[in-house]
C-alpha cells in the first residue's frame, strides 16, 4: 500500500533549497552596462525580484526580455520562493537592503531554517576615478545649497588654493601618509570648486566646466608626451624635460623662456626657474653680480638648479632642521610628539 504519510523531515531537507542571488550595479556606471555573469545569471533565473519600479537597470531588462516582478520580500518568503531548487535574483536599490540582508543573516544564524545558497553577485564595477564623479555630483549640490558655498568667487578662493598647497607640501615632507592623502583631497577641492563656480559664469562663451578642465589636461599630456603616446623616443628624464619645453614652446607662442614664469612665487623658487628655463633653453646669459644677499642667493639657487637640486625645498629642509635645533634648545618636544 502506497504511504500518503508526510514527508520525513530528512526527506525534506534532501530537496534542493535553491540559490539567492543579491545582484548589486555601480550607480557610477551606464544602466544596461552589465557583466556577462550578471547577463546569465538574470536570463537563468527562475524570478527576478525588484522592489524599486524606479530601479534604472530595468528598462534594459526589459529590453533583454527579462521579466521583472516589484515585490520587497522578507528574508523568510524569499527562502520560501527558492524551494525545490528555484533560483531568486534581487536588484537591491542603490543604497542596499539592510533589512533583507539582516533578515537573511538572523534566518542562517538560527540554525532552523535549510538556507538557499548565498551569492552576492556584482553586476557592475567602479572603475578607476569613479569616486570623482561622487565628488562633482556633491560640489553641485553644496554650491547650490550652502549659504557659504553658494558665494564664493574665483577671487574669494584664491588664497586657500595657496594655503592648501603648503599644506600639501608639508604633508610630503612630513611623510604622513594619512595627512597627504586628505592634503590632496583638499587640494582637489580647490580644483573642482573653481570648476563649478566657471560654470555660472555670464558670458556662457566663456564659461566652463569640470569636463572641459579635465579635457584639457588629457589633451595636454597625451600632446606633451610624444614618446608616450606618438613615436619619438625619450630614454632620459632630461629627454622628456626637452620634449616637454618644445611643445610647450609651440603651444604657448612664447616670445620668451622667461614667459609664463609666475613671478609671486617664493623667491628662490622663482630663481631656479629662471635659471632652468635659461639652460634647457640654450639661451647664454651670465647671472647677473650686484652688492647684496640677493645676488648671492641668485647664485646659489641657480647652482642648486642645475645640480637638480630644488632650492626652495633644500632651504624648507634646513629651516626645519633649525627649527627643531631651536626647540630643542627651550627643551620643547617636537611638533607631533
Amino acid at each position: 500500500m502506497t504511504d500518503h504519510s508526510e514527508p520525513t523531515a530528512t526527506a525534506a531537507a534532501a530537496e534542493p533549497t535553491g540559490r539567492i542571488v543579491l545582484l548589486t550595479t555601480s550607480h557610477r556606471v551606464a544602466p544596461g552596462v552589465l557583466s556577462w555573469p550578471a547577463w546569465q545569471t538574470l536570463h537563468a533565473a527562475d524570478r527576478v525580484l525588484c522592489a524599486d519600479p524606479g530601479h534604472p537597470q530595468l528598462p534594459y531588462l526589459r529590453e533583454a526580455g527579462i521579466e521583472v516582478a516589484f515585490e520587497s520580500p522578507d528574508a523568510h518568503a524569499l527562502v520560501e520562493a527558492c524551494a525545490g531548487g528555484r533560483t531568486v535574483v534581487v536588484l537591491p536599490g542603490g543604497e542596499g537592503d539592510q533589512r533583507l540582508t539582516d533578515g537573511l543573516a538572523r534566518l542562517a544564524g538560527s540554525g532552523r531554517v535549510s538556507m538557499p545558497d548565498l551569492e552576492l553577485l556584482p553586476g557592475s564595477y567602479d572603475l578607476p576615478g569613479a569616486r570623482l564623479l561622487d565628488l562633482v555630483q556633491v560640489m553641485d549640490r553644496v554650491r547650490r545649497e550652502c549659504p557659504w558655498t553658494s558665494r564664493q568667487t574665483h577671487r574669494g578662493l584664491a588664497k586657500y588654493a595657496i594655503e592648501e598647497a603648503y599644506e600639501l607640501v608639508e604633508a610630503i615632507e612630513d611623510g604622513d601618509r594619512e595627512e597627504l592623502r586628505e592634503e590632496l583631497g583638499d587640494v582637489l577641492l580647490q580644483v573642482v570648486f573653481h570648476a563649478r563656480i566657471a560654470e555660472e559664469h555670464e558670458d556662457p562663451d566663456e564659461a566652463f566646466s569640470i569636463d572641459d578642465v579635465a579635457g584639457a589636461l588629457v589633451t595636454k599630456l597625451i600632446h606633451r608626451h610624444p614618446h608616450v603616446f606618438g613615436d619619438a623616443e625619450a630614454e632620459t628624464p632630461e629627454d622628456v624635460n626637452a620634449h616637454w619645453q618644445r611643445t610647450k614652446a609651440v603651444e604657448k607662442r612664447r616670445e620668451s623662456v622667461t614667459d609664463g614664469i609666475p613671478v609671486g612665487q617664493p623667491g628662490l623658487a622663482l630663481a631656479a626657474k629662471l635659471a632652468g628655463r635659461a639652460r634647457t633653453g640654450g639661451v647664454a646669459v651670465e647671472l647677473p653680480r650686484g652688492e647684496g644677499i640677493g645676488y648671492e642667493l641668485l647664485q646659489l639657487a641657480a647652482r642648486a638648479e642645475a645640480e637638480g637640486i630644488d632650492p626652495e625645498t633644500a632651504l624648507r629642509a634646513a629651516a626645519r632642521a633649525y627649527r627643531d635645533a631651536i626647540r630643542s634648545a627651550e627643551g620643547v618636544a617636537e611638533p607631533g610628539e
